[in-house]
Formats: C-alpha cells, sequence, structure tokens
C-alpha cells in the first residue's frame, strides 16, 4: 500500500514540474497543501508563474476545477452563488459559485476588497458556504490556491489576517535562474505545455493520500519541539501577534504531508524547520509594521527563532 502511494506522489509530483521549471520547492510545498486538505497562497511580482502552478496542479488531478479572477467589482454571490427566484414554481432556488469545485483557482485574490475577499472564510475553514441562512457542502476534495501580487503593488488590498491564517502555507515564487529561464522560453514555442498536461490521479486517490499522512507518526519529543516554536513566537519582543493554536496545528499536519512525501512515515525536526517559514510568517505581525509588516523581516525572524529552539535528538 505504502509502494501505492509512493508511486502516485511521484507522478503527481513530476507532472507538475513538467511545467513548472526550476521551482522543486514551489511544487512540493503546494503537494504539501494538498495532501494536507488545506490551501495555499502564492505570492510575487506578476509573471513569474503563480498562476501556471495552480493551472497545473489542478489539472494533474482529475477533480472538477475553476478559476477566479479576482477584480475590484467581484461581488461575494460571484463567489458562491445566490438564490434566484423561479417563476415557474415561485420558489427561490440555489445558483452554485465557482467555488463548488475540488480545486479553485483564486487568482490574484488581492485586487478585490476585503468583503469579496471575506467570502472564502466560511468555505477555507469548514468546506461549506451558507446562503440565506441555508447551509451547502462543498465538494470533498476541497483546495483553494490563491495568488496575489505584494501588497505595495498599486490596486491591491491585504488580505485581514483572518484570512491569512486560513492558508496552510504562504509560498513566494522568485525569479527563475538564467538557465531554467531559457528552459522555460524553449518550453514554450510550441504554445503552452499546461495545456498538454493530463491528470495522473483522482480525487479519490487524493482522499486516500489525505487519510495517509494522518497516519504519520509525530513523536512526542517532536511535538513538543513544534510547541516550543510556537511558543517562542508568543513570547517574542519584537512581535506583536505571535502564532495561534491554529498555525500550530497546520505546522503539524504540514510536517505529517512533507515526509510522507519523502517516503517516511515519520516526521524528522527538519521537516518542522524547513516548513516554518512558509507555514508561520503569515501568521505573525512584528511591532511597527501594519498588515504583517515587510516580509523579508518577518521570515527573518521566524528563522532566527527556529534555531534558538533546542532540536531533540
Amino acid at each position: 500500500m505504502t509502494t501505492d502511494l509512493d508511486s502516485l506522489i511521484a507522478d503527481l509530483e513530476g507532472n507538475v514540474s513538467h511545467v513548472v521549471l526550476g521551482k522543486p520547492e514551489v511544487v512540493r510545498f503546494c503537494l504539501v497543501a494538498l495532501l494536507a486538505g488545506e490551501h495555499v497562497l502564492l505570492e510575487d511580482v506578476p509573471g513569474v508563474g503563480k498562476t501556471l502552478v495552480g493551472k497545473a496542479l489542478a489539472k494533474s488531478v482529475a477533480a472538477e476545477f475553476c478559476r477566479i479572477q479576482f477584480t475590484p467589482d467581484l461581488l461575494p454571490s460571484d463567489i458562491v452563488g445566490s438564490s434566484i427566484f423561479d417563476a415557474n414554481t415561485s420558489e427561490f432556488s440555489f445558483d452554485r459559485g465557482p467555488i463548488f469545485a475540488n480545486i479553485v483557482l483564486a487568482d490574484e485574490i488581492n485586487r478585490t476588497p476585503p468583503r469579496t475577499q471575506s467570502a472564502l472564510l466560511e468555505a477555507m475553514s469548514d468546506g461549506q458556504v451558507s446562503v440565506d441562512g441555508k447551509t451547502h457542502q462543498l465538494p470533498n476534495p476541497f483546495m483553494v490556491i490563491a495568488t496575489q501580487n505584494p501588497f505595495e503593488f498599486e490596486g491591491t488590498y491585504p488580505l485581514p489576517e483572518s484570512q491569512l491564517d486560513r492558508f496552510l502555507l504562504r509560498i513566494s515564487m522568485g525569479y527563475p535562474d538564467k538557465d531554467e529561464e531559457l528552459q522555460v522560453l524553449l518550453s514554450h514555442r510550441d504554445g503552452e505545455p499546461v495545456d498538454q498536461l493530463t491528470s495522473v490521479v483522482d480525487s479519490h486517490q487524493v482522499n486516500a493520500l489525505q487519510q495517509a499522512v494522518r497516519r504519520v507518526e509525530v513523536n512526542d519529543s517532536l511535538s513538543e519541539y513544534l510547541l516550543n516554536i510556537v511558543t517562542a513566537t508568543r513570547a517574542s519582543d519584537e512581535l506583536h501577534v505571535g502564532v495561534s493554536t491554529r498555525g500550530a496545528l497546520c505546522l503539524y499536519r504540514a510536517a505529517q504531508a512533507l515526509a510522507l512525501i519523502e517516503g517516511r512515515q515519520f516526521v524528522v525536526p527538519d521537516d518542522i524547520k524547513r516548513l516554518s517559514i512558509p507555514v508561520l510568517a503569515h501568521r505573525v505581525i512584528v511591532k511597527g509594521y501594519l498588515h504583517g509588516g515587510q516580509r523579508e523581516a518577518i521570515e527573518a525572524l521566524i528563522h532566527r527563532l527556529v534555531e534558538e529552539v533546542a532540536v531533540p535528538y
């Protein structure tokens, strides 16, 4: 059974990496979010492949996919749906919005006002939406892959802290190096490679992988190590807000997923250290900065706090 799961993970990672060139860590972390049953936020300047990653992951899974382009005039009902009056039956019926898909690509999520951004909150945290007093369940599996430009860019709105907290990881794409960028140019000579991708796993297999993640062992010493890191953020004089309990749970689950992806049935300290910045940095607020502060300063602080916590052996 373990061999079958390893094969599924290898196929999935290889399929995405076939079109997302030179970004193995980005691809692996996106798989961490998928296998953990959580959501991922891809952030960087326009044109570095954020949307490509989302499309490649979605096309690799044989499940319902929808892309929502976030714009300043987007309304909450454009995402979750609305009740429509049927003149023939004299009754209201619910018209489902694009959020009712297994994988939702929320493109440029921070180009729409906070009121519309908040329409995703219930969906991301509870796997459901409530409209006109009625609750509607979302399909399983359900994952939001959101992209955003740096909030310093014109025409963007900072994501509320409550919404940032729903993303398992925040990942920066970064520019490719020269050789990798040359491969990108060559691969696009005959069109978009992502359009040629075919699915390699289905929704049932994704559910099986997610269940396998929960069986990955985390011994007591590593649980305590993880909580020591979380406690260090709360005790830091440089942070106004430390990591919440949800953040601790997210780091725990992400470490389990990374261990499974790397072929292990147990978590090691390096899993927790490697994930600490993408999982924790967007959940804290540095004193003196608004909306989470400068990303580089926060990540450097998280790195320093992690290095100061004793590693169990």
